[in-house]
């Protein structure tokens, strides 16, 4: 290699520090830009970041307005069931009141002149023993006519007639005064009532389902009232709620029966026991149980949620426990046991509060 010359080496030594100083300009600039691209990075990232959080609480707020919405959508499909409910129960005790008041008048009316057809036809049978006993031998055409009557057959079934109106009547009677109870359009308020009236027109009025007819062995009933004074309560409330509980007891019964031979139903036929006593110093209880089909834990959970029902569709709403459940806490103030066990049967305990 030929030697360089000291201006040559000089002159490479610029053009280095030259060629340098670019690579080192090429080097900042390089590096401003990387800083740049991390700062935008960054910056991108930290929107980003915020962009997805919002999205997030967005969604989740989005959740919370749907399921308050299906929550709203819920309740309000519960209240309007419930007042279907009610005004379907309000039509039917106007309904049941102005039935019995209808035929109110009719028996009455037959129940007071029956005493006085008795009495004339006793009158007419003593007179007609008086003419045999003073004439014991009549006209030969009087006693061939009361032969062809038979008077004496007459006589004896006339009255046993006029006995078995009597028994219809007073049965009518019965059932237009437990239709007149069971209604209490004139104790719509809050007052005191005779609890045992309820229990007792409510059973009047599912006497058909409870009487033995066919293979079908019947429902007893058995009562152990205990001594109550009258309760302050919303009377006609309380009676649907028994006839809820009643009813739910009877279907429970023929559910079994339906289950089982006839034999065996002969055997153990259905029960219904209604206890009523002073639980204490504040509560009265009235205990209402079946020897039904029971149910399960599960299902005993759910008994008093609005629209839950057992029954096939078309034979129960799913609401009469519901509205039982909120008649008996939120407008008496009182309590509602359900214990059931299966294949044993089911026992509603109802507490209502002495006074308030």
């Amino acid at each position: 290699m030929n030697d360089l010359s000291c201006e040559e080496l000089q002159q490479r030594v610029k053009d280095l520090e030259k060629h340098n100083r670019l690579l080192q300009k090429k080097l900042e600039r390089s590096e401003s830009n990387r800083q740049q691209l991390e700062n935008s990075h960054e910056i991108q990232s930290k929107l980003l970041n915020r962009t997805i959080q919002g999205l997030e609480k967005s969604r989740a707020e989005a959740e919370a307005r749907s399921q308050e919405l299906e929550d709203a959508f819920n309740n309000l499909q519960m209240m309007q069931a419930k007042l279907i409910e009610y005004e379907k129960m309000s039509a039917l005790g106007v309904l049941v009141a102005g039935i019995a008041h209808e035929i109110n008048n009719p028996v009455s009316f037959i129940h007071g002149n029956i005493h006085y057809a008795y009495s004339y036809v006793q009158n007419l049978v003593d007179m007609l023993s008086l003419y045999q006993k003073i004439y014991p031998e009549p006209d030969g055409q009087i006693k061939a006519k009361m032969e062809e009557l038979e008077i004496d057959f007459i006589v004896s079934d006339l009255l046993q007639l006029l006995n078995s109106i009597k028994t219809g009547s007073d049965r009518i009677r019965d059932i237009v005064l437990g239709l007149r109870t069971f209604s209490r359009l004139d104790e719509a308020e809050y007052k005191k009532a005779n609890l045992h009236d309820g229990l007792n027109s409510t059973l009047m009025l599912l006497q058909h389902r409870l009487k033995a007819h066919g293979d079908f062995p019947g429902i007893t009933v058995i009562k152990h009232y205990g001594k109550l004074p009258r309760i302050p309560c919303f009377a006609g409330q309380l009676n649907q709620v028994f006839m809820n509980i009643l009813v739910n007891a009877i279907d429970a019964i023929e559910e079994r029966y339906a289950q089982q031979t006839t034999d065996k139903n002969q055997q153990n036929p259905g029960c219904i026991r209604i206890n009523t006593s002073i639980a204490d110093a504040k509560w009265v209880r009235i205990a209402i149980a079946d020897n039904g089909l029971g149910m399960s834990e599960e299902i005993q959970q759910k008994i008093f949620n609005p629209f839950f029902t057992t029954k096939p569709v078309g034979k129960g709403t799913g609401l009469g426990m519901a509205i039982s459940y909120q008649i008996i806490i939120e407008k008496h103030g009182g309590k509602l046991d359900c214990f059931s066990q299966l294949a044993q049967g089911t026992e509603f305990v109802i507490y209502i509060p002495l006074s308030r």
